[in-house]
């Protein structure tokens, strides 16, 4: 299985990076192939150039790999923070370029867009694992969970990914060692139930 690994955090030694590898060791174990972007170390451009907007445009060569890797994708794996309850803006500028329309999703005949797309994505499953500094009662209680929205009913179910799966660790500042040893482990239970071994 082809798994597409997102990684957002500028931290090297962030617990987001800690996740990601986590995450990738436990999908490589399971004999999948993983396509890992730390979009930070690649120095992703997240600003969309009026260029790009058209359906049929020409798109630079890193953003036709980027389309490329989420097309051949059979699973997705996104790890980000929530900042301002929701992804970092690079990741956001990253769905701007790559989720795109004959790629991620078309319109219906005869829709010039202003209906329901069809999604286009070949995963049926993807796993989204946020970290936070928020008591998640305070979250929930203050702001709802509009991550659960961006990415189960903004971005995935609209490209025809049904089955997502959210985890979100909190309250990562204050964590101990020990806290953030059990939430790894986690992280690869949760990869591994979603993604198991290729028979």
């Amino acid at each position: 299985m082809n798994v597409l690994l997102l990684l957002a955090h500028p931290d090297p030694g962030s617990f987001n990076h800690a996740i990601a590898s986590a995450a990738r060791g436990a999908l490589e174990a399971r004999g999948h192939a993983v396509r890992f972007h730390d979009l930070h170390a690649e120095r992703f451009d997240p600003v969309l150039p009026a260029a790009e907007i058209a359906r049929d445009a020409a798109l630079p060569p890193e953003i036709r790999a980027h389309c490329d890797d989420l097309a051949r994708a059979d699973g997705i794996v996104v790890v980000h923070p929530n900042w301002w309850g929701q992804p970092p803006a690079l990741l956001t500028g990253w769905i701007d370029r790559v989720v795109r329309p004959d790629v991620a999703y078309r319109f219906a005949e005869g829709d010039a867009g202003e209906g329901v797309p069809v999604g286009l994505l070949r995963a049926r499953r993807a796993v989204v694992v946020n970290t936070s500094n928020t008591p998640p009662e305070r979250e929930r209680m203050a702001f709802g969970d509009p991550l659960e929205d961006i990415w189960k009913r903004c971005v995935f179910d609209l490209c025809g990914v049904r089955d997502v799966r959210r985890r979100t660790f909190c309250v990562v500042v204050t964590s101990t060692p020990a806290e953030r040893a059990a939430w790894l482990r986690e992280v690869e239970a949760l990869v591994g139930e979603a993604f198991p071994a290729d028979r």
